[in-house]
């Protein structure tokens, strides 16, 4: 089986054979579910961090998780000897992974985050934080599938009708 550091290695070829400078991989699904089906759970496959909240940024020379005081000592214990860094922030809204991004890129270089599993504000804030600094961003790569060997597969679990007597509002209002 691959180590953590492998894992991060394969991305970071991954991100070179593309030319991308840093990839961001956050905790979420497309359909920004609480609970992630083990396809989107790639954050936690690459770093090994299994709080259910936390944002890896990964660049040719840096790894880091941001994960809020709920989990600071558990992702020091995971995270040990793997050569990602906790990045402490206050709460689960902290946008302090943006400002590292924006602090860190340089004009004409590109981060990667699968747009996918972004929501439409995360996107925004993304693009508000680097567009002004230049920084590219491609929402059109998926490098996980480029790297994750074994990928668990699209969930096949059957939908079911959330009954009208638990909800607030018919399907019908709601569009």
């Amino acid at each position: 089986m691959d180590t953590i550091p492998q894992r991060i290695a394969s991305l970071r070829a991954a991100m070179a054979k593309a030319g991308v400078d840093a990839c961001l991989v956050p905790s979420s699904d497309p359909h920004l579910s609480e609970y992630l089906p083990q396809r989107w759970q790639a954050r936690r496959w690459l770093s090994g961090f299994t709080g259910s909240m936390g944002t890896l940024i990964v660049s040719a020379d840096f790894a880091g998780v941001w994960a809020d005081s709920r989990y600071w000592v558990q992702a020091e214990q995971e995270l040990a000897g793997t050569g990602i860094t906790l990045m402490k922030i206050d709460t689960a809204a902290s946008s302090l992974h943006l400002q590292w991004l924006a602090d860190t890129l340089k004009a004409g270089q590109t981060l990667a985050v699968d747009g996918d599993v972004l929501s439409l504000a995360a996107a925004k804030a993304l693009q508000a934080a680097l567009e002004p600094r230049g920084v590219i961003v491609r929402s059109d790569l998926d490098l996980i599938d480029a790297v994750y060997a074994g990928r668990p597969a699209l969930p096949t679990a059957a939908i079911y009708q959330h009954e009208p007597a638990f909800a607030p509002e018919s399907r019908a209002a709601k569009l």
